[in-house]
């Protein structure tokens, strides 16, 4: 079964960070899709950021959900950006043709240079 934990704080700019952790999936991703609706209908946030450089798997209802939340905030006018994509995640938004959907980077980020044996 997967897990995936959502915290949130706004900074005083009035943006909201929202952090991810863990799996965003068909069992997941009504939980991302609650989260942001909730922060939109709740009030007007300036911009949302879902920071992502913790979520160890994503697949393509997870990728439905990210798009689900662009335009909920949108909607609303508010701007939702995909921040830190771990490298897998990168992947999955580039393959996609996401990535400036999300406001993410072109390249993706540096791996973790293997240990040193």
């Amino acid at each position: 079964m997967s897990t995936l934990s959502i915290t949130a704080h706004t900074d005083d700019g009035g943006t909201v960070h929202i952090h991810c952790l863990g799996e965003i999936d068909s069992g997941t991703s009504p939980d991302l899709r609650e989260a942001i609706s909730g922060l939109v209908a709740a009030g007007h946030p300036r911009m949302i950021k879902v920071d992502l450089a913790s979520v160890t798997f994503m697949d393509s209802v997870g990728i439905g959900a990210l798009v689900s939340c662009y335009h909920t905030a949108a909607a609303s006018g508010v701007r939702l950006i995909v921040s830190n994509p771990t490298h897998y995640v990168h992947r999955l938004l580039y393959v996609s043709g996401l990535l400036g959907l999300f406001g993410s980077p072109a390249r993706p980020p540096q791996l973790d240079p293997e240990p040193v044996r």
